[in-house]
């Protein structure tokens, strides 16, 4: 759809040779129609490249370059850490509503292109989705992580100074920064208890329970030797369908573990992302309209902790770079771009949950059949 927009408003312009204003111009018109979260790259064959970020700067992109012998090279990437592998160096990010165009001459060129703009950036990008070694708006995501751990470690502090925890596991890969600090600040055993096959992909975005069940026990391995006859405090960055903590609760009691208590380095996951992440309806959010017990209930574990809000906010805004606003609508339902209401959402949920994803499916195979 952005593309479409994109070369629509660039064909406005009616040139055959678009210059860089020509450029800016289209990605003001693709602000000023296209409302939500957005991180664009596009070639524009035989003229260069555009990359562009939504007016609230929801979704991460960053640009740097790299000296060779025939000149300057330009990158335009999601994280700084694709930069990185390349041997580029990071300039820096595109700012809310910003713009960047390199032409195929190699000349840079960037443009604010919104009005008003304002960085409220989407927090679950460093609670999961980001690698630790990326650098988000000025925020190292690894940095953010310790910070969680160090939250998390506060909390169980003051909900439980005499706990009994023997040993802090967390469920790789996400969760093991925050796991490591939040052991650290309790001063108890951190250790590897699941060995994990990287050739199963993310489980909370599968379609249909069973596949997701069956996935998480081909996903992790327990270690029995580091759950038999031990509390055990498991750490996970986030509690999603909660299918997966509750196949992993179940797996390290089959391990031996004496006790299982479940620590999420992230609020409470309440209400549907709609901003670009394919997460599932609200009825299938495991803490959708349920407590903290009610979620500790149904995934079998002994005690659940929840990250708070607050504490995430300034564990990943509490660094050099100050952020002062997040979008943390998965965790309290307040979207930022201020147009998703109930009926949106209910539209959305019509689309994502389950039995929709199989019927489409489905439909795919029986063309992919017709095709053959």
């Amino acid at each position: 759809m952005l593309l479409n927009v994109f070369a629509h408003e660039l064909a406005q312009r009616g040139k055959l040779q678009p210059t860089e204003e020509d450029v800016f111009a289209a990605v003001i018109d693709v602000h000023n129609r296209c409302v939500g979260g957005y991180a664009v790259v596009a070639m524009i064959t035989g003229y260069g490249i555009v990359g562009f970020r939504d007016p609230h700067g929801i979704r991460p992109i960053v640009f740097g370059q790299r000296h060779t012998d025939e000149g300057v090279e330009y990158m335009i990437a999601s994280e700084s850490v694709s930069l990185d592998v390349l041997g580029f160096t990071l300039i820096r990010d595109l700012a809310p509503g910003e713009a960047v165009y390199i032409t195929e001459d190699g000349k840079l060129h960037t443009r604010q292109c919104a009005v008003a703009p304002t960085l409220t950036p989407c927090i679950f990008e460093h609670v999961y989705l980001a690698r630790p070694d990326s650098i988000i708006d000025g925020v190292s995501v690894y940095k953010a992580r310790l910070r969680m751990g160090e939250k998390l470690a506060e909390k169980i502090l003051r909900e439980r100074p005499e706990h009994d925890i023997d040993v802090v596991i967390p469920i790789p890969d996400t969760s093991r920064t925050a796991a490591l600090e939040l052991a650290n600040h309790l001063g108890v055993k951190f250790r590897e208890g699941f060995v994990k096959n990287r050739y199963i992909g993310r489980t909370f975005i599968m379609p249909g329970q069973a596949a997701r069940k069956k996935s998480v026990r081909q996903k992790l391995n327990a270690i029995e030797l580091e759950f038999r006859g031990k509390n055990v405090m498991l750490v996970d960055d986030s509690i999603v369908r909660g299918t997966t903590c509750k196949q992993i609760i179940q797996m390290a009691r089959e391990a031996g573990a004496k006790n299982v208590y479940f620590c999420s380095a992230a609020p409470a996951v309440r209400y549907p992302n709609v901003y670009g992440i394919d997460m599932p309806s609200a009825h299938e959010l495991i803490a959708h309209n349920r407590s903290t017990q009610d979620v500790a209930d149904l995934i079998g574990a002994d005690w659940l902790i929840y990250q708070d809000l607050p504490d995430l906010i300034e564990a990943v805004g509490g660094g050099k770079i100050k952020i002062d606003q997040f979008d943390c609508a998965v965790f309290d339902g307040k979207y930022v771009t201020g147009d998703v209401d109930e009926t949106y959402l209910n539209k959305i949920e019509q689309a994502r949950n389950d039995s929709s994803k199989i019927k489409t499916q489905a439909v795919s195979a029986i063309i992919d059949l017709y095709n053959n």
